[in-house]
């Protein structure tokens, strides 16, 4: 029987989820919600569902409402996600927060805590890893192609330039942090996916003089170094339309091991794939040329339906709350990360130690 899904926050992210719920075969959007009336009645005439417009009069309306999409916005594109997300916790449903899950990290461990205790699921729209690239990556990871960690170089951002920028957006990208909270969950998140957790972390942020010329208050440029706990470092480079980026476009994830290194170019386009055994010689300075996969996909939305979908089967197949794929653990260890570097910035570029995540518990029989 497919699952009764709802939408709270229909702006344009929440329009997406909405729509995919609806043609999902696995789901079958309900309703929508939203403070707006406006927004929720357009979303509801298009979709063909009823419009709520407090979250509160849609669950006790519709108590049949299996999973609950939170897509509100607010400063730092997260600071309205926290009440809705533990609203409809309480409610016993599943839900799924778009990123970052909040833009307060206390909020976030309070929101991750109470999921856990009450064996909820709950996951975040973390979507970069969740395409043909990436699931090849991991299959070349697990079959000991790529061998130890050494480093991981991950680029990632908005293209742009100083005559492109327009000023200061709207009031929730005006705070210094609105940028690192909101955009470094993605690139977290893959270097976490690919290389484990992170153990410690050193940030530089930083903005273009056009930026500080019209009192644009946020750090638009994040470069962050990590340790991982696994063995090996790695270097997570972000700019909001500051500038250019250069190969490997708008996003690149270089993975480099003992025995082989990858590339994913555009998260969705290609995987690279160097193989050291195929080295010209011993000492030789000239890169064997990779096995390239194109995958024929360009459009970064095809990321969304693929996301939702593995919710929607980790929710059918009755998967242990604790073992969903891009969990909120896994976003609250992102935005640990995210604090930790903000941390780091203020302390002059000091090597700070993230928060430790909360242990995992259940029956790993059911998993393993």
């Amino acid at each position: 029987m497919a699952l009764k899904c709802a939408v709270v926050g229909m702006g344009g992210i929440g329009n997406t989820h909405a729509g995919i719920y609806k043609d999902n075969p696995l789901s079958e959007l309900v309703a929508v919600c939203d403070i707006v009336k406006e927004k929720a009645d357009a979303a509801a005439e298009k979709l063909g569902v009823k419009a709520f417009y407090s979250l509160k009069d849609m669950l006790a309306a519709m108590p049949e409402i299996d999973v609950v999409s939170v897509t509100t916005s607010g400063y730092d594109n997260g600071s309205m996600h926290f009440e809705p997300a533990m609203e409809a916790l309480q409610a016993g449903k599943n839900v799924l927060v778009e990123k970052p899950i909040c833009a307060d990290v206390r909020d976030a461990r309070e929101l991750v805590t109470y999921a856990a205790r009450n064996k909820l699921r709950l996951g975040c729209n973390l979507n970069h890893y969740f395409t043909e690239p990436a699931d090849r990556a991991m299959e070349m990871i697990q079959q000991d192609k790529i061998g130890e960690l050494v480093y991981c170089i991950h680029k990632v951002g908005f293209n742009g330039s100083e005559t492109k920028y327009t000023g200061p957006g709207s009031p929730r990208w005006q705070t210094p942090y609105s940028h690192v909270k909101a955009f470094c969950a993605h690139p977290f998140s893959v270097m976490r996916y690919f290389c484990g957790d992170i153990v410690a972390v050193q940030a530089f942020l930083s903005k273009p003089g056009v930026r500080a010329t019209k009192r644009d208050p946020m750090l638009s440029i994040n470069s962050i170094h990590v340790k991982f706990a696994d063995g090996g470092v790695g270097y997570l480079i972000s700019q909001r339309g500051d500038a250019m980026f250069g190969l490997g476009g708008w996003w690149s994830y270089e993975h480099a091991g003992t025995k082989g290194t990858f590339c994913i170019e555009n998260c969705v386009e290609k995987l690279h794939f160097w193989d050291i055994d195929k080295m010209t010689g011993p000492a030789s300075m000239a890169s064997p040329a990779p096995e390239t996969i194109n995958t024929g996909v360009s459009d970064f939305g095809a990321t969304f339906p693929t996301r939702l979908n593995a919710f929607l089967e980790d929710v059918t197949n009755n998967v242990p709350h604790e073992h969903i794929r891009a969990s909120g653990r896994d976003a609250l260890a992102t935005l640990e990360y995210t604090f930790a570097a903000i941390d780091s910035y203020e302390n002059g570029g000091a090597l700070v130690v993230p928060y430790r995540l909360p242990p995992l518990h259940g029956d790993i029989s059911r998993v393993f």
